[in-house]
């Protein structure tokens, strides 16, 4: 036990004796791992961020006897794991590499795609779509946080901006592909899914080809419990925790709701790219703003900025309305997705810590993936209306935005107004 605590004091003193650490802030090689984390961002989250269309499928076809809340459940398990995977791939990707967790998993998400083409019944949706799509989505969106960071640090924003700009992408393709093959084509839902699944291959081998490590993996524990007593990690963690309760709402219900409101199911599943068209502008003008404005002060804006928007949207009933909704919603909530991991990064002693204190937070953040759509769902079913979710996930938005200010002011100490 003394010889475990002297060799921990040991790497303490060796690593505050270090010098800081260097990037290289571009290069053929970083911008090729910027390329494939592209490629992991527009496969995971863009594919999530498309979940609207099959919760639309699903109440209308496959589905149909179940509530909102409950279909729902299957995008908040997949949301959950996309998030909680981080607690496990984070660390693993500091300690072994990226590649140790990208190929398999990249693997085991294609087949959960294929899998999903071929669900009949409820519960075969939650295992293959939810549950093992979900978890494989999360082990693989990590190690693509971690990776950048040891490329990047003034140019980082920018990097992940670009980077996450493929989940926005993603969001729009996905969607429209969806809709133009299930409702227009004689494809069926199994076959669309399954061009979608080919679609993931793809990207999935580029992405396990060009995501590189720049540095050796750390030695160590597997969990860093030590970033948790900085209170600028902490209290950020905990902002963002809330900020997550409700960011996804739109994204789950907004083509529902155009659809009650005398919207043409066509254009109500286009929400969804509208949508995520602006947040593929907000995600990589995140990364040309920041560095001016600082990150930290983007994310907070941002963050209140949709809280805004949620409670602006209790008076969005027409169709024009709603089409300014989704596209200056995506701008922000852009924002939020794009810059998270720069903040987190911001606050890590060393880049090959980066993807601890990235995956911890993550684990923090499934649980509001996991119960925030299906409360806003509840509150749907149970009111029969969209008012009482829209508050609900305003007030949370408005919440974590205040709580990652006070983290914002923790960490300015000594740094001045721009962090």
């Amino acid at each position: 036990m003394m010889t475990t605590t002297g060799e921990a004091g040991e790497a303490e003193r060796s690593k505050e004796s270090a010098p800081p650490p260097s990037y290289p802030e571009g290069g053929r090689r970083a911008w090729i791992v910027v390329l494939g984390c592209f490629c992991v961002m527009f496969y995971t989250f863009g594919y999530l961020n498309a979940f609207g269309v099959y919760e639309t499928y699903y109440l209308r076809e496959a589905l149909h006897e179940y509530s909102p809340s409950t279909i729902s459940w299957i995008g908040s398990l997949q949301l959950f794991f996309q998030f909680a995977g981080g607690l496990i791939a984070g660390p693993m990707t500091d300690l072994w590499g990226p590649r140790v967790v990208l190929w398999p998993f990249s693997i085991i998400y294609v087949a959960s795609v294929m899998l999903t083409s071929i669900c009949k019944k409820y519960w075969h949706f939650i295992l293959a779509q939810g549950v093992l799509g979900g978890l494989a989505n999360g082990l693989a969106y990590a190690p693509a946080v971690a990776v950048i960071g040891q490329y990047f640090h003034k140019r980082r924003p920018l990097a992940m901006g670009i980077a996450s700009s493929g989940s926005s992408l993603g969001g729009v393709i996905f969607p429209v592909m969806l809709d133009r093959m299930i409702y227009h084509t004689s494809l069926g839902f199994g076959w669309a899914v399954r061009i979608v699944g080919f679609l993931v291959l793809f990207l999935c081998m580029t992405a396990c080809l060009t995501v590189v490590a720049r540095l050796p993996p750390r030695k160590g524990r597997y969990f860093l419990l030590h970033a948790f007593k900085h209170p600028a990690y902490t209290i950020q963690v905990v902002g963002m925790f809330f900020v997550w309760w409700g960011l996804f709402t739109p994204f789950f219900f907004l083509p529902s709701y155009a659809e009650s409101r005398g919207v043409r199911l066509d254009l109500s599943i286009y929400m969804l790219a509208i949508l995520n068209s602006g947040s593929l502008v907000g995600r990589i003008s995140s990364g040309f703003a920041a560095p001016h404005l600082g990150r930290f002060n983007l994310l907070v804006m941002a963050s209140c900025a949709c809280g805004i928007l949620v409670f602006c949207w209790l008076r969005v009933v027409s169709t024009a309305a709603i089409c300014v909704f989704a596209v200056l919603y995506g701008v922000f909530s852009g924002f939020v997705i794009a810059l998270f991991p720069t903040t987190i990064a911001e606050v890590c002693a060393h880049p090959t810590e980066i993807g601890s204190y990235v995956g911890m937070a993550l684990g923090v953040y499934g649980f509001p993936g996991l119960t925030g759509t299906p409360i806003t769902g509840a509150m749907i079913a149970r009111y029969k209306g969209y008012d009482e979710a829209i508050i609900f996930s305003g007030a949370v938005l408005i919440a974590g935005a205040s709580l990652t200010f006070l983290a914002r002011c923790l960490f300015a100490k000594g740094r001045g107004w721009r962090v």
